[in-house]
């Protein structure tokens, strides 16, 4: 097998952390690249301007801040990514994503910060792994 391009979405947990690392031994074994993803919640819609701006960019930093120690763990490492941080639900953008970026495997955490709302809707490594195309390395 060869695993050119991995995923690793993320969401700020711990579970999220091992699953980088996971990527980053992958990486280097297989000398792939990390497309690095989080997708954070929907942007609201009954905000005008400029509360529905000012929305969206305390979002961005959010997300900008939650992926940047992600980050900062695949710079250390030397592996070569790059990252995405997109609008919506993660059970089902994961599996776009990889499917539109042809990767080779998603390497993802078991659970996530929201592990209490997995318990009622299915969690989003079970609806990745019913969704995605490719092979799917659950961490923990």
């Amino acid at each position: 097998m060869d695993f050119k391009k991995i995923l690793n979405p993320v969401d700020g947990s711990s579970h999220s952390a091992n699953s980088t690392r996971y990527a980053i031994d992958l990486a280097k074994k297989f000398n792939s690249r990390i497309i690095l993803l989080h997708c954070h919640a929907r942007f609201p819609v009954v905000l005008s301007e400029p509360y529905f701006q000012q929305a969206i960019d305390e979002i961005m930093k959010s997300s900008e801040d939650l992926v940047k120690p992600f980050e900062d763990m695949l710079e250390k490492a030397g592996v070569d990514f790059e990252t995405r941080i997109l609008e919506g639900t993660p059970g089902t953008h994961i599996a776009d994503v990889a499917k539109i970026e042809k990767v080779d495997l998603i390497v993802m955490g078991s659970r996530g910060v929201s592990d209490l709302a997995g318990l009622f809707l299915g969690s989003v490594a079970h609806q990745v792994l019913h969704k995605a195309e490719c092979p799917v390395f659950i961490t923990k």
